[in-house]
């Protein structure tokens, strides 16, 4: 029984290693027992990082590693509209709940750690524009820059418009999507008659 329970340890530790983040669920269908589990958080092995996340405590910690968390939790999910903005360095909001677009008819998450606030978009607006971003080893589904843009403007009951005009400003100012990369997004993403005003006078103005 120790033997075993000495493999599974550093089974553990082989798995922590390789991955930033780890999944209880990945734990256990790697035939880790919980009795481990909770003996590498006794010994410092593993950190409970949320409910039923942990991470290597020697892993280099990266600043996005909520999105990574979130990517876990919802596989289908695709980090959008003001997260989608703040990871691409484009507001100063940190909004305290991490937005996460999933299809109309696709689970959604049970209440926990991240927090999420899901939004649900139509099919026809689901796929297109997703970037992935590896962080802390995990692969995170991001919606670009211009598709974010297209997003905040065709949702307006839940984010301010100022917000997405700020966006549309500092990725113009920042060359992260030329004018014709976002126009091209909002016609895609049923945005053009909402955001051709503003896109119109920046681009002119600019």
């Amino acid at each position: 029984m120790t033997g075993q329970a000495t493999t599974q340890r550093e089974q553990l530790r082989s798995l922590a290693a390789g991955h930033a983040l780890l999944r209880a669920q990945e734990l256990r269908q790697a035939g880790i027992a919980g009795s481990t589990i909770q003996r590498a958080l006794r010994h410092g092995d593993l950190v409970r990082i949320g409910r039923g996340l942990y991470q290597d405590p020697s892993a280099e910690i990266d600043g996005n590693l909520t999105y990574a968390e979130v990517a876990k939790r919802i596989p289908k999910g695709t980090i959008a509209m003001v997260s989608a903005l703040a990871f691409h360095d484009l507001t100063d909001q940190m909004p305290r709940s991490t937005w996460v677009a999933i299809g109309p008819g696709d689970w959604s998450p049970v209440p926990g750690y991240p927090p999420v606030r899901i939004v649900r978009f139509a099919r026809k607006y689901l796929g297109e524009g997703i970037e992935h971003h590896r962080i802390a080893g995990v692969d995170v589904p991001v919606y670009s820059v211009a598709k974010t843009l297209a997003d905040l403007f065709r949702n307006g009951r839940l984010v301010d418009r100022s917000v997405a005009v700020e966006g549309l400003r500092a990725a113009l100012e920042q060359r992260k999507a030329t004018p014709a990369q976002i126009a091209d997004a909002a016609r895609q993403g049923g945005a053009w008659g909402t955001m051709r005003p503003y896109l119109e006078a920046l681009t002119f103005n600019g």
